[in-house]
């Protein structure tokens, strides 16, 4: 008789497989904690005292909504007529695609292209001679036209990185902090932040000509995964961790009898101890996090002044040394702990 046959598995077999299924979803992002965890464990057994109580540490704060994260640009209005004057600029076909269906409806990257490009063409038309064959009031359009775009551009080339779907990915909180082996497409987001810092650095640069193809590529990079917020996460996590890893030593430090209790000498312990893959992780998460937030500083200085709320969202979570924001205060945190371990190995010669 055919058909298909299930096979029979054991009660014994059952357990095994769901205790695999568990392990499979607790996933890689956990394994940062783990390694912290582990340390924490070790360390209160070494000191002879509890581990400590983990609190959650706080979720990254919300991007500003879009209208606080981009500048205002008053819409250029021409009618046809006034744009066909000035047809040897070549920019007739150009502002009739932006004007139809799908160019009112183009994502900002798109919007940027077309923006440098009709920067690009007026430019380059006010510096020719056709300025000359024009009527006085063309010629005033014209003038006009450029001056305007050359104003707008800096505006929209920040309106088409901090307007985009892939920018506000970056930095969203439904995310999990990073894990310590992933490294999945960071170098490819590394190439694409320094990609749109040249294209900023170059967009009033008339030899330089970005291709919107390689400008999709490096927006799907930034797609493929959250890392700002995987980092930003990870941060804090970690901070948390070390933090109550600190307390443990603190606690110890003001007990009579600490060194007594210990279960070798401070100077083996601390050996030890800071062997483990806690201190590996600790070490990679703050060199990756100092590259990346380097990299997001140098972008954005690369442009025009933030609007406020963007200023103030980066001065809090961004930032290279305010001591209030995840990267200066996992640094801050190591110091401490470094120092307390220093006192318990003075203390207990």
């Amino acid at each position: 008789m055919g058909g298909w046959i299930s096979p029979r598995i054991e009660p014994g077999h059952c357990l095994v497989v769901l205790l695999l299924l568990l392990l499979a979803g607790c996933g890689n992002e956990e394994q940062g904690e783990a390694s912290l965890v582990e340390y924490q464990r070790a360390l209160a057994q070494a000191l002879d005292r509890s581990e400590p109580a983990r609190g959650a540490p706080d979720n990254i704060g919300s991007l500003p909504e879009r209208d606080e994260r981009l500048h205002e640009i008053t819409e250029t209005r021409e009618g046809m007529l006034a744009v066909y004057a000035l047809r040897e600029c070549r920019i007739t076909s150009l502002v009739a695609a932006r004007n139809n269906q799908l160019g009112r409806v183009a994502p900002p990257s798109q919007q940027w292209i077309y923006e440098l490009e009709l920067w690009r063409r007026l430019h380059a038309c006010w510096h020719s001679d056709v300025p000359g064959s024009l009527s006085d009031a063309d010629r005033v359009r014209l003038e006009r036209l450029t001056r305007t775009k050359t104003e707008q551009l800096p505006k929209v080339s920040w309106n088409s990185l901090f307007g985009s779907e892939e920018w506000v990915r970056s930095f969203s909180r439904a995310s999990s902090p990073l894990a310590p082996g992933d490294t999945r497409g960071i170098e490819a987001q590394f190439e694409a932040l320094s990609w749109v810092h040249q294209a900023t650095l170059n967009q009033f640069n008339p030899t330089w000509s970005p291709e919107s193809s390689t400008l999709e590529n490096h927006l799907k990079s930034l797609r493929s995964r959250p890392l700002t917020a995987e980092l930003l996460r990870a941060l804090l996590l970690a901070e948390q961790r070390l933090g109550e890893a600190t307390e443990l030593l603190a606690d110890s430090l003001a007990a009579d009898g600490t060194c007594r209790r210990l279960s070798a000498t401070p100077d083996e312990l601390h050996r030890r101890l800071t062997a483990m893959p806690a201190f590996d992780w600790l070490e990679r998460l703050e060199a990756l996090a100092t590259r990346w937030l380097t990299t997001l500083d140098r972008l954005f200085e690369s442009h025009l002044a933030p609007p406020a709320a963007v200023a103030a969202y980066r001065e809090r979570w961004l930032s290279l040394d305010n001591p209030v924001a995840p990267l200066p205060a996992l640094r801050r945190a190591r110091g401490e702990h470094r120092r307390h371990w220093r006192a318990l190995i003075e203390s207990c010669p």
